[in-house]
């Protein structure tokens, strides 16, 4: 049986990550934030001074200039070492590449540069009540009115609804199933009212809802053309879920391999637990699939390196990722008994962190939906000009 951190790159770069989580202490910072929820800023910041900030971006921007093969291998590294929360605060440049590449001059320097060091936070406000997987369904509206656009709307389940300085708000200015803009909003403007929910996991990003009661945004904060938000968002998505699938496999990784150092010196019946069928190879499967899964992300990140067409693998990549992971943790809990249904050991918030994978940027039925719409075309007209979450 190869062990799933067997079979990762010997990348340099996964000692650089293991000395900055060691020497800012994420893995308990982010058990604390699962029990206290705030915006971990000094955190952010020392990640932007040391470079984890934009891993794709070229280093003439401000980035790493990572392909997004390592990007994915130093993301699984970092969420081995201490969970979701740095990892996906890595990719905040990535989630809000349609800034940096179709922003103008100005929108980059006041924002994209300022989040590359950790300085801004830049939030996406895209989903709406009714409007998640289908964006055909958004009703926030942007209208133009002499020298400003006038956005109303309400955004739900919004990441960092009460931390972000900024959003990248998709609205519409069109009629028709894309007429789809985006917009860049400062969250101190007038008539912007926010209110944070609760939830199962990633406490963290205190996610809420916005809403945007005739908010006037300058003209000139308009993130590229009239009409052509879900055409840049795409790339953006595909690219988000091979390297989400990397964080969630890098966190059941370390459940995985505590596990197993528990069963082999556990003892039951006369013997170590992992004596028991009903326990070692439960182990040894999760280690097949956590490998196997590895392997077919790292192969979607290739794909997307050369510049191949890969919205339905990168969307399966994600889903399978988040299955296998979740199995993972589930056995970890299992094995573990009592304790590991606790709050005594960090299986239990790994779980809830990761199962957001199954919803956030496309659920796992969407995910399908891609994949199957690339198999099987569909005719133009009719359902097909119904746009789901960009593939």
């Amino acid at each position: 049986m190869t062990d799933p951190a067997q079979i990762l790159p010997d990348d340099p770069l996964r000692e650089e990550v293991a000395h900055f989580a060691e020497a800012n202490d994420l893995a308990r910072r982010a058990r604390r934030l699962d029990e206290q929820p705030e915006f971990p800023w000094a955190e952010f910041k020392a990640m932007g001074a040391a470079g984890w900030l934009g891993l794709t971006v070229p280093s003439g921007e401000g980035g790493r200039g990572l392909s997004l093969q390592r990007a994915g291998v130093v993301l699984q590294e970092l969420a081995y070492r201490a969970g979701t929360a740095f990892a996906k605060l890595c990719l905040q440049p990535e989630f809000s590449s349609i800034l940096r590449v179709h922003g103008s001059d100005r929108l980059r320097a006041h924002y994209s540069e300022p989040l590359l060091r950790g300085l801004v936070l830049v939030g996406n406000h895209i989903t709406e009540a009714g409007a998640g997987s289908d964006l055909s369904g958004i009703r926030t509206t942007a209208r133009r009115s002499d020298d400003s656009i006038v956005l109303s709307g309400i955004k739900t389940q919004v990441a960092f609804a009460a931390d972000a300085q900024a959003a990248i708000v998709y609205a519409r200015t069109e009629g028709g199933a894309h007429g789809l803009s985006a917009f860049l909003v400062p969250q101190d403007l007038a008539g912007i009212h926010r209110e944070v929910i609760g939830d199962l996991g990633e406490r963290w990003m205190r996610r809420g809802t916005v809403r945007y009661d005739e908010v006037r945004v300058p003209l000139e904060n308009q993130v590229g053309d009239s009409g052509r938000a879900l055409e840049y968002l795409k790339t953006e998505l595909t690219h988000e879920r091979a390297l989400l699938g990397a964080i969630y496999l890098g966190v059941a990784r370390a459940s995985w391999e505590e596990t197993v150092r528990e069963v082999g010196k556990r003892q039951v019946f006369g013997g170590p637990l992992s004596d028991q069928e009903a326990v070692s190879f439960p182990l040894v499967e999760d280690a097949t699939r956590l490998s196997s899964a590895w392997l077919y992300v790292y192969h979607v990140l290739g794909c997307l390196d050369r510049g191949e067409r890969a919205d339905d693998t990168a969307a399966m990549g994600k889903w399978w990722a988040t299955e296998v992971a979740l199995t993972a943790i589930d056995h970890a809990i299992q094995f573990h008994g009592g304790r590991g249904y606790s709050k005594d050991l960090p299986h239990e918030q790994r779980w809830r962190d990761v199962r957001s994978g199954l919803l956030a940027h496309g659920t796992a039925e969407v995910m399908h939906r891609v994949a199957a719409a690339r198999r099987w075309p569909r005719p133009r007209g009719g359902d097909s000009a119904r746009p789901t979450t960009p593939s």
